[in-house]
């Protein structure tokens, strides 16, 4: 499995619903873990992004079916980045030319 960092901000819908944030979570956690994805880490943060969430996926097109879900629904905007441990960074540097 390969992990991902989401980082989130509402839409001007999702702020105006902003007291479902934590329901329309719990319905993503669902569908995510549905589509094979396991939600690590779920935060609600202050600054520049309004959610970090962090995600197990199989693979890059699975988790970019859960974000376009995601997305559809219209109350956020995502980021998505691929995240590597320091185990997987080693296997990495090793194929540098």
């Amino acid at each position: 499995m390969a992990t991902y960092i989401v980082l989130i901000n509402f839409t001007d819908q999702g702020i105006r619903a902003v007291k479902d944030t934590t329901k329309r979570a719990a319905a993503f956690r669902e569908m995510a873990t549905k589509a094979g994805v396991t939600v690590k880490d779920m935060y609600w943060t202050l600054g520049l992004y309004d959610l970090v969430v962090t995600l197990d996926a199989p693979d890059t097109a699975t988790i970019t079916a859960v974000g376009l879900t995601l997305g559809a629904a219209g109350n956020v905007r995502t980021q998505t980045l691929p995240a590597f441990s320091a185990t997987e960074m080693d296997g990495i540097l090793t194929k540098m030319m």
